[in-house]
């Protein structure tokens, strides 16, 4: 267990953060270390062998000086022989002091540079034993240029000029403002967060609230969560109030839903917790149960647009109504608790199956609750945004900075042709074993309950196997077509008299084998393509036909192609036009 007690840490953080106001400002604008603005690089066999049980940290957070004082307690395992322990941490918080098993040691056996933090043992941890290791940190955060996409610390105001404070670092991870193991597949088994904000302030965080603790003009929320997503874990701070309700579940329990709203937008707030409980009852039927039940389904209003942190989603659309009947960007988020949180996908070359799924249980919300012109609808519009230069889920390690390259477009793909290759699985394989094969995915079991199950990590390839299990037939073709190719599959169509003939032209290494639907004169056909090739018999030679009439299949189309590049061209020409104008 950690050395410091709640109260003892958070007087060191008072005066951690008094002694590191002055080093804080010469890092405040420095660019990020490549260590830290990179999330999910491979880990060393260091960080390989270390796991972390348990963590306790405590967060004192002043607004007047946009800084924050840490103190982490971590209880670490060996699952190899250990000389040393290592963390992440943004060198813009600089660390002051670090203890081993409650006593503090020597400046000359840590070291705290270029975003990691070593820490030289005294001895060697043997595999299965523990140690205790407490870091103490202060310093100004990284200020987020453009949250949440560029991450950091969001410092803003209410419209009353009170402090309304927001973490958001999914792309460069939990290293922007705490000691972690920054990658999807390091999670610590159980997280007690204690953020210390100024009286009148309240902080939203992961988990279930434990106590608040009163001080001398400080308030202390004690939050506890386990398994939380690195990059989940996070902070929301302002002068709160509080809508709530509990979903009663068809698994038996209930969901505690909770959404911190600024003062002023109560209206907006239940309406949307109202919303909440259609959002459980689509998940629950279509994928499985809440993950967290026994802590909350947890909403924060934000200064900036959302981030999927785990049971405490951050909200900015601005209660917007949509003419489809939900909020979008909640719905979204939420979905992130299966696809993110509950699931993690292994490493960046993954994401897809956080963003790509998440998006996907968009129109499927949409089907279940109006309707399939609702659903056709939003896929239509969906699939007018895939770019597929690129693979999907490319081979070796992805950067985290790939989501931002422009030419690549993988950072839009992850979303829109994630979703949209998924709706045509579910239409090749059929609806029972997608959902099947999904549930396997999220919850590493056919039969998940309330209690049987705990989060995971997977990759593209894990759910490859997991529908090819589910279906009992080889999904290669499919999976290598649409994830480890960048162009989509093009479907030929030619006639030789009353003969129409098709073939698939991918650049995979094995046929596409994609049975293709064909309207001919109002009736539907269904060509097997073996091989990648198929033909039908037409009435005449002149009869029209509609190729996949349904929109079943995701595949080239050089109208979206023509129209992608006519856009493209047009927002060139408007900058252009706006910087000559000066």
């Amino acid at each position: 267990m950690p050395k410091l007690s709640p109260g003892a840490a958070l007087g060191t953080l008072g005066l951690a953060l008094t002694h590191a106001a002055l080093a804080a400002d010469k890092l405040e604008q420095a660019p990020l270390a490549p260590r830290t603005a990179e999330s999910g690089a491979p880990l060393d066999a260091v960080q390989q062998a270390m796991e972390t049980p348990h963590l306790t940290l405590a967060l004192r957070v002043d607004p007047a000086s946009e800084s924050i004082a840490g103190q982490a307690d971590y209880s670490v395992r060996a699952a190899a022989p250990l000389d040393e322990l290592e963390f992440d941490l943004d060198p813009r918080l600089p660390v002051s002091r670090i203890t081993l098993d409650g006593r503090p040691l020597a400046a000359d056996r840590w070291s705290s540079k270029d975003g990691l933090v070593s820490i030289e043992l005294p001895a060697p941890l043997a595999k299965g034993t523990t140690a205790r290791v407490g870091i103490t940190y202060a310093g100004k955060p990284r200020i987020a240029p453009k949250a949440p996409w560029d991450g950091g610390f969001v410092w803003s105001k209410t419209e009353s000029g009170k402090p309304w404070i927001a973490s958001a670092v999914q792309s460069e991870g939990c290293d922007l403002f705490w000691p972690c193991l920054d990658h999807p597949s390091k999670r610590t088994g159980l997280l007690d967060f204690y953020v210390t904000v100024p009286d009148g302030l309240i902080d939203a965080s992961n988990g279930k609230l434990v106590e608040t603790i009163r001080g001398q003009g400080v308030t202390t929320y004690h939050w506890r969560a386990r398994q939380p997503n690195g990059y989940g874990v996070s902070l929301q701070i302002g002068p709160y109030e509080l809508a709530q309700a509990d979903y009663v579940s068809r698994f038996g329990n209930n969901v505690p839903i909770r959404f911190w709203y600024l003062p002023g937008h109560k209206d907006g707030a239940e309406r949307l917790v109202g919303e909440v409980n259609d959002y459980l009852a689509f998940f629950e039927s279509v994928i499985g149960p809440y993950p967290f039940a026994d802590e909350k389904a947890g909403f924060a209003e934000t200064p900036h647009l959302g981030m999927e942190h785990q049971t405490i989603n951050a909200y900015g659309n601005g209660y917007k109504r949509a003419p489809e009947g939900y909020d979008w960007l909640m719905h979204h988020e939420f979905s992130h608790e299966w696809f993110a949180n509950q699931l993690t996908n292994a490493g960046n070359a993954d994401m897809w199956l956080q963003e790509g799924l998440g998006s996907y249980m968009q129109p499927l919300y949409l089907k279940w609750k109006n309707g399939d012109v609702a659903y056709a609808a939003y896929l239509w519009d969906m699939r007018k945004k895939v770019n597929s230069r690129v693979p999907l889920a490319p081979e070796g390690f992805v950067s985290s900075a790939y989501y931002d390259d422009v030419e690549a477009g993988w950072g839009n793909d992850i979303y829109y042709k994630g979703a949209w290759i998924m709706h045509t699985l579910r239409e090749t394989i059929g609806n029972e074993a997608f959902f099947a094969a999904t549930r396997r995915l999220v919850y590493g079991r056919d039969d998940p309950r309330p209690g049987n199950f705990a989060p995971r990590t997977a990759s593209t390839a894990d759910y490859q196997r997991l529908v090819e299990q589910v279906t009992g037939r080889r999904m290669d073709w499919f999976f290598d077509a649409y994830f480890r190719v960048g162009p989509l599959p093009r479907l030929i169509e030619s006639r030789e008299g009353s003969t129409l003939k098709l073939a698939w032209q991918t650049d995979a290494k094995q046929p596409f084998a994609m049975p293709v639907e064909v309207e001919i004169d109002g009736k539907l056909v269904k060509l097997p393509m073996s091989g990648g090739k198929g033909s039908v018999r037409l009435p005449s030679p002149t009869v029209h036909v509609v190729l996949d009439p349904n929109a079943r299949i995701l595949r080239y189309d050089p109208a979206i192609e023509a129209w992608q590049k006519q856009e493209a061209d047009n927002k060139k020409k408007a900058a252009a036009a706006a910087k000559a104008k000066g």
